[in-house]
């Protein structure tokens, strides 16, 4: 058999070999390193018998599907110390995720740090056994009643659901513990150097509330330790820029079970810096020829049946009311909405392009434990907006869709981001509207629009939306993986939906394309962005208190009323501190509260008309008049220079 390796070379067998096997053949060093392997493209675990010419390529811990491979195999052995420790304990599932692995145990009551750390030695311990993993299979009727004897109900749920399908149920047994397991898995446990239980959390089975809530435990795992060491330096990193415990601290937001689980309320700093955030948005959309409107949160079911996202989306939509023999739904997203709006009157070719735009409430129902703050709730602002444009009209349109996302990331600092062309993937019939025609005249349009224009991208497959592809600009945090802060779609399937027509050049009805494009993505998202970044330590220009003043004695609060009422004469956001503290109590609680300026007064100022200027950059600057000060932090507002 001939084995086409990834850089093209060939080797040839003279019979069928495992994995595993060719492995060896190609190189030790590689073997010690692997952790699966991709034949003809698809994963598969080394122990996977080889019997005909195929491509074949060693997947490592620096491969994608290498380190799931590895996690994966982590998670078994987590499983396995967890039964040792506590025999009642039932086991549901253990998938590897983006950063390690987890495991979704029924227990009696949740695991504290204390009974992780003892989870964490008994791994250690079955580690350094390093017991043979192998793989078998059994029917079904034989898998079910090897469950049955080990007493485990979820893995028999999960057993009966192939049982209909005349499949083998494969199972990997690693000394005394046996997992019911697709795989693939490491071929040894002993590379599995370094792993640390990160955090517990609950979890529905199944993902339903209707079900039992499981013990979710979360770890990471590494084969090196300097690479744990690196990771949890990370960790520690993202819990101190963490925007949930930035905004309880600075006092931006809250959350409160009683108003219920993501529905994060902006206190009056938080709301300041967001009015900030929509109102420069909304500016730029007004002076790029955009007009607001402003809908209704909810829409009726059958809104979103024309649209398409009953069928692809309601999953993710809040349960729908009844109203008046009417069914509503509240909205997940505002562009069937816009649709109905462009289609409120007739159109010409001559007024397009139509640009809509709205900062939008939106409703999700989001899987509790997927929740995070304001980066990810149930309620959300989208600033979104809808382009009705010609075919001839793309191009143009698009890139200045682009030139505006960019502008926008050049006042706020952004500049760790890339850019993805997200298709769909043809296989997935479900997801994404069914007309293969469509797909194809709008893909090959958004890459032609790309390449013209010049911009680098790379391609990902299955990141679409359902409608039509999109062009999503990631952007990498300070820490932590990239996630889509920006977007603007292709699509030539919702106006066709709803009947939308302008009429052409020759008088012919003609159906618009649309452009749905968000810039700063949602409004709670990105302000979540900038929390992180910044750690709270906003540039001057978004600072919900731009200047603190500070007086160093009771008798100079009226001067500094004074100062107070000139700053706010020009819009500049100020507060005064008049409390009866000492001056170096206030000035660490304006440092706490990373307040770019602190302007204080004593008696010296006051006679001289000066304020003593504190930076939170530069510390202290010495003493200037009030204009003087004025004059320098309107131009920083100005040029957004802070």
């Amino acid at each position: 058999m001939k084995i086409t390796l990834k850089d093209g070379s060939v080797k040839e067998f003279e019979s069928a070999m495992t994995a595993a096997d060719i492995t060896k053949e190609i190189s030790m060093g590689l073997y010690r390193n692997a952790c699966c392997c991709r034949i003809d493209g698809e994963v598969k675990d080394l122990r996977t018998l080889v019997d005909g010419d195929c491509s074949f390529e060693v997947l490592t811990f620096d491969d994608e599907d290498g380190k799931r491979t590895f996690n994966h195999t982590a998670s078994h052995v987590m499983a396995q110390a967890v039964k040792r420790l506590y025999p009642d304990a039932k086991l549901t599932i253990g998938p590897a995720i983006e950063d390690g692995f987890y495991y979704d145990f029924d227990v009696e009551k949740s695991f504290s740090p204390e009974d992780l750390e003892k989870i964490e030695g008994e791994m250690k311990k079955i580690v350094k056994e390093n017991y043979e993993i192998t793989r078998f299979e059994l029917p079904a009727d034989e898998a079910i009643a090897l469950m049955e004897s080990k007493g485990e109900p979820y893995k028999i749920e999960l057993i009966k659901e192939h049982a209909d399908k005349g499949e083998n149920i494969s199972f990997y047994e690693q000394g005394e513990f046996t997992e019911l397991c697709a795989g693939p898995h490491l071929m040894s446990m002993k590379v599995i150097k370094a792993f640390k239980l990160i955090q517990c959390t609950g979890a529905y089975w199944r993902g339903d509330s209707k079900n039992k809530m499981l013990c979710r435990v979360y770890g990471i795992a590494y084969p090196k330790k300097d690479m744990l060491d690196e990771y949890l330096e990370k960790l520690e990193e993202a819990k101190k820029r963490d925007h949930r415990k930035i905004g309880r601290e600075l006092e931006l937001f809250m959350t409160d079970e009683l108003v219920g689980k993501g529905m994060p309320m902006f206190l009056p700093k938080g709301y300041t810096l967001w009015r900030i955030l929509e109102n420069y948005i909304r500016d730029k959309e007004i002076a790029s020829g955009y007009q607001h409107v402003l809908t209704p949160c909810v829409g009726t079911v059958g809104l979103y049946k024309t649209s398409g996202h009953w069928d692809h989306y309601k999953d993710n939509m809040f349960p729908a009311m009844e109203v008046e023999e009417e069914t509503y739904v509240l909205r997940p997203m505002n562009c069937p909405h816009h649709m109905r709006i462009y289609a409120n009157q007739p159109h010409s070719y001559r007024n397009l392009p139509i640009r809509i735009g709205e900062i939008a409430h939106d409703f999700r129902f989001e899987a509790s434990g997927t929740l995070k703050g304001i980066e990810r709730g149930r309620h959300f602002c989208q600033n979104d907006a809808h382009l009705f444009v010609t075919p001839e009209q793309i191009k143009e349109e698009f890139a200045k869709v682009v030139d505006l996302i960019f502008e926008t990331y050049k006042d706020f600092g952004i500049t760790d981001y890339r850019l993805v062309l997200s298709l769909r993937d043809p296989e997935d019939k479900e997801k994404y509207h069914d007309d293969d025609e469509m797909w194809n005249t709008a893909e090959d349009a958004l890459r032609d629009v790309l390449d013209s224009i010049g911009l680098d991208y790379t391609e990902e497959i299955g990141e679409a939306a359902f409608y039509g592809p999109k062009l999503d600009v990631n952007v990498k945090p300070a820490v932590g993986a990239e996630y889509t802060l920006s977007t603007c779609q292709l699509d030539f399937c919702l106006p066709a939906k709803f009947n939308l027509t302008y009429i052409d050049k020759d008088n012919t009805p003609r159906t618009p394309v649309v452009l749905h494009r968000a810039i700063l993505g949602s409004l709670d998202r990105f302000m979540a962005y900038l929390i992180e970044e910044t750690m709270g330590a906003f540039p001057t220009w978004l600072a919900p208190v731009q200047v603190k003043l500070l007086p160093i004695a009771d008798r100079h609060l009226d001067y500094l009323y004074e100062v107070m009422a000139k700053l706010e004469e020009k819009g500049v956001r100020c507060e005064i501190d008049d409390r009866s503290e000492k001056i170096g109590f206030k000035i660490r609680a304006a440092q706490l509260e990373k307040v770019p300026y602190m302007l204080l007064a004593g008696d010296k100022d006051i006679e001289a008309g000066t304020v003593s200027v504190r930076s939170r950059k530069g510390g202290d600057e010495g003493a200037t008049t009030a204009d003087e000060f004025i004059a320098r932090i309107l131009e920083e507002i100005e040029n957004k220079t802070k």
